[in-house]
């Protein structure tokens, strides 16, 4: 059974007062089904004034016994032996000293969870002692009278506290008993002078209670409104009004959207006063409220996220990291922090850890050396500790983002040795995105492609309600590609053909990004003043899916065609007009689906020719644009005239 736990120093102090002196006689023992007991002693009250302290929720004040043991104990029972148990056996509290047994020492209590409600024993033989009827009866109201000459701020927490060990023991929320807490808090916040902590305090129980319709709640919420339009939050009180509202909050209270605009505005002037588990704590709070519209809030946590991850938490780390993952925003300075401390922090963080900041690179595409050199080191050292998952999060994302780590020998025969003993663990879908990730590499993982173009494979697929849909199809089609171009010795299976996809063009651009219209549009016009006319085509799908953004067509004699005569065509030349979004975002280096593209197409015949943005832009006039097409183009033209 659990025992009464967690209040705050106001009922304490309630508790202490001159008038609140009992007996030092009487002393209980509950006993529970579990075999454990709960003891209650009465010592000697302190006689003192009750002093305003630091606040405590319910969930984070220290577990004591003072409250409860200065209640009335008229009708309290003695010693209650345990079944199967002499009374030699118990622990008796008496006049405030603990007799401990000789036979055997009481486990330590058990730490309550916040706010999880009693359960009730199913034997009604072994309940001995009803603890609901115990507080109803003797102990709440006895602390709640104690309460009432206290100032505001103090009784709010006390009382609140008493919501809170309702909570813990399973009250209903329209018991006698709770429903006159509740109008006493509501009474109290009626007079518009609580404090934010307490006001917060409040809130969290009555969310505990009845949930977000709470009436209290939402007298709780008025009264914040009121307190940070008068700006007197602070930024510790600001994170706990955020993690309030992401309970409690509803998006159609004009007067809560005003409020937490405000409160957005408040926090930016603050954010270089947070602590480390302020900005987690707000980050997470902005995510379940969906504010993806107060970028510059979330930019401003993100750099001070930077200026303070030293002091996160593994667990911390990976709540702001998913947060602005799913916000949508990239700080280059957070980036240089991770870069900084993350490396020294690898061999004993939590391998969720790693995964996650490679999930971070990957979607914000930021090809980081020393973070990818670090992780592939720890993963030559350490990925027997690792999930299934965890490892295709960190080989996806050197692969995606095109980076081959110098222990890349190394690295891919830990893979492989992973590979050869937990093969059964991979997930069918994370098996494809790890050997596409490979090949992505130039590394080709044929003893496994045989397998994933097996028969058997595919049905395992299907069966896991995972169906084929166009993103594993795509990557089944460039492991089929690999083989057939770049590994002619490959005899295994092959994916059957009516399971190939025709175009790798699709809405998320997973297998090639589309050519952006301003550069085509900057390089057409010295392009055909070079070629002496428009003797090119433009976004041509290739046999094998891909799309070429600019193609043209020679013969034998290495003249460029017409269209018109592309019937009689001997090679062709591609031109990747290679725009911002096929580069990661802080390096040239192109995306994996881009070099592997690149790749391909030169293995099926085409001459390749590269015009980066970042080239391209730094010309000015026309004559030095075409003087660059030139040097580009005809090298490659030239040569087939020798």
């Amino acid at each position: 059974m659990k025992s009464i736990a967690c209040f705050s120093s106001s009922v304490r102090a309630a508790c202490q007062r001159p008038s609140a002196c009992f007996p030092l006689t009487r002393g209980l023992n509950l006993c529970s089904p579990a075999s454990r007991c709960a003891a209650f002693a009465c010592e000697t009250a302190v006689a003192q004034h009750p002093c305003a302290t630091g606040v405590r929720t319910f969930h984070s004040t220290q577990v004591t016994t003072a409250a409860v043991q200065q209640a009335s104990a008229a009708h309290l029972p003695g010693p209650v032996p345990r079944p199967g148990r002499t009374e030699d056996d118990l622990n008796v509290y008496q006049c405030g000293r603990r007799m401990a047994s000789k036979t055997a020492a009481r486990p330590p209590t058990p730490h309550l969870s916040p706010y999880i409600p009693y359960t009730k024993p199913q034997s009604n033989a072994a309940a001995l002692v009803n603890i609901q009827t115990l507080i109803e009866g003797d102990v709440i109201p006895e602390l709640c009278s104690r309460l009432a000459d206290f100032p505001s701020n103090d009784r709010a927490d006390g009382l609140a506290t008493l919501l809170g060990a309702c909570v813990e023991f399973g009250l209903d929320a329209h018991s006698p008993l709770v429903l006159g807490l509740i109008n006493e808090c509501l009474e109290l916040l009626s007079r518009r002078d609580l404090w934010v902590p307490q006001l917060c305090h409040l809130g969290e129980v009555a969310y505990a209670l009845e949930g977000r319709q709470s009436a209290m709640a939402t007298e709780v919420l008025d009264s914040l409104c009121g307190a940070v339009e008068e700006d007197v939050v602070s930024p510790g009180e600001a994170a706990r009004v955020y993690s309030l509202l992401a309970l409690c909050h509803d998006p159609a209270s004009l007067r809560q959207r005003l409020m937490l605009s405000t409160l957005h505005r408040h926090t930016q002037r603050m954010v270089h006063r947070l602590k480390a588990s302020q900005v987690s704590d707000i980050l997470q709070s902005l995510l379940k409220l969906q504010q993806r519209q107060a970028i510059s809030l979330v930019l401003r946590l993100s750099h001070r996220a930077s200026r303070v991850l030293k002091a996160f938490s593994d667990d911390e780390v990976i709540k702001v990291l998913s947060a602005l993952m799913i916000l949508g925003h990239h700080d280059e300075e957070l980036l240089s922090a991770l870069e900084k401390h993350l490396p020294g922090r690898l061999g004993k963080c939590d391998p969720e850890l790693i995964s996650t900041v490679m999930e971070y690179c990957l979607q914000m595409k930021c090809r980081s050396e020393p973070i990818f050199e670090a992780v592939a080191e720890n993963f030559v050292c350490h990925a027997e500790r690792h999930a299934t998952l965890q490892i295709a999060k960190q080989i996806v994302a050197m692969g995606r983002l095109n980076y081959l780590p110098q222990c890349s020998s190394e690295m891919f025969k830990k893979l492989e040795s992973i590979l050869s003993t937990r093969y059964s663990q991979f997930q069918p879908r994370s098996l494809i995105e790890v050997l596409h990730a490979c090949i992505q590499l130039e590394r080709f993982p044929l003893n496994y492609m045989s397998k994933v173009f097996s028969p058997y494979f595919l049905q395992r697929l299907q069966a896991q309600g995972e169906p084929l849909d166009r993103n594993a199809l795509g990557q089944l089609t460039q492991l089929h590609l690999s083989s057939s171009l770049e590994c002619t010795y490959y005899w295994g299976p092959r994916l059957p053909y009516f399971l190939h996809v025709k175009r790798f063009s699709s809405v998320d651009h997973a297998f090639e990004t589309p050519m952006e219209t301003l550069l085509y549009n900057e390089v057409k016009g010295p392009l055909t003043e070079l070629l002496g006319g428009k003797f090119y085509s433009t976004r041509i799908f290739t046999h094998s899916g891909y799309t070429i953004d600019v193609e043209v067509c020679l013969d034998k004699k290495g003249y460029i065609l017409p269209l018109s005569q592309w019937d009689h065509t001997y090679r062709r030349v591609a031109l990747c007009l290679d725009g911002e979004k096929r580069f990661c975002s802080n390096t040239h280096h192109l995306l994996g689906k881009e070099a592997t593209k690149r790749r391909h197409l030169r293995r099926m015949g085409y001459e390749v020719v590269q015009i980066p943005y970042f080239e391209f832009e730094k010309l000015i006039t026309q004559k030095e644009q075409v003087q660059y097409l030139y040097n580009k183009i005809f090298p490659t033209i030239f040569k087939f005239n020798r």
